[in-house]
């Protein structure tokens, strides 16, 4: 499969800031909005399957890449408005959102009427909010003083992303092969690259929306747009009692379990998929690739 060709444009969000993105393919636009820890380039292979019949858009969400910085009251209504803004220059009924992005494609669905088909992988809506609240706390104070390791670890364990055998480990190791992994990820970088290190402060705004959309499934009882409801088995455990709660809410739901994947499956290899394969995420971009083609 050949290399996707990514062109850039640009949309005008509600209050002025300038949505950057990538764009590929031919055919109806479809929209990918990415997850935490990530870009608009995560996602070039997914991008690259669909490229064939749709027309593929590749947002840089705000803090990122071709796109904006955050405002301070930065909502999940921002997340919204900067969606449609790209939804509106593509001429888009159609998107794809992994985990905060899918949270977010999520509550666009119910919220505007653009929206006629979505797939989700992942996506982070939790029974209770209130526990993102509490960890953002330490999380800013972090940020603030430069101990960017120190903040990822919070936020791992915050999003609880942490395996088992982590959970036992004194804090300040974990914080010292967070730094050596971020360190050896900007030596390898290519030029131009968007490392986790400069990634690491978009974490807050991941964490409000996971706050602010906690606990919200009954809201989802009047999305009209068909959804595909993706997971794997091996993904993050505190998402998947949402996954279940939301295919009994949504009126048009199929839902399917990957078995073996995990939450960073459907990204290119690296980052938020350091054990990614090129198959696994064609596999799921051909779910969701017959998914939109039904309409």
């Amino acid at each position: 499969m050949r290399a996707a060709e990514l062109t850039q444009g640009t949309a005008t969000s509600r209050d002025g800031t300038e949505i950057g993105y990538y764009k590929t393919g031919e055919g109806p636009a479809v929209v990918v909005l990415h997850g935490s820890m990530e870009s608009a380039r995560s996602h070039t292979l997914f991008a690259e399957a669909l490229a064939d019949e749709f027309t593929v858009y590749l947002p840089d969400r705000r803090g990122r890449g071709l796109s904006g910085p955050h405002q301070p009251d930065h909502s999940v209504r921002t997340e919204i408005e900067d969606l449609d803004a790209v939804l509106t220059a593509a001429g888009a009924e159609r998107a794809f959102g992994i985990s905060a992005g899918g949270a977010v494609v999520l509550e666009a669905a119910r919220t505007l009427p653009t929206l006629k088909q979505i797939a989700l992988y992942e996506p982070a809506i939790v029974a209770d909010g209130a526990p993102h609240r509490e960890w953002l706390a330490r999380f800013d104070q972090e940020i603030a003083r430069g101990d960017v390791a120190g903040a990822m670890v919070t936020s791992m364990f915050g999003f609880e992303m942490a395996p088992a055998f982590l959970k036992v480990m004194p804090r300040g190791l974990l914080r010292w092969m967070t730094e050596k992994m971020m360190s050896k990820e900007e030596r390898q970088a290519d030029a131009g690259a968007i490392t986790m290190r400069q990634l690491a402060p978009t974490i807050h705004v991941e964490g409000t929306i996971v706050a602010e959309l906690g606990g919200t499934f009954d809201n989802f009882r009047t999305v009209e747009a068909e959804v595909l409801l993706l997971g794997g088995s091996k993904g993050l455990p505190g998402l998947g009692p949402g996954r279940a709660s939301l295919e009994k809410v949504l009126p048009h739901c199929r839902r399917i379990e990957f078995d073996g994947y995990d939450h960073g499956s459907s990204s290119d290899p690296g980052g938020v998929n350091p054990n990614g394969k090129p198959e696994v995420v064609r596999r799921i971009a051909a779910e969701v690739k017959a998914f939109f083609k039904q309409s």
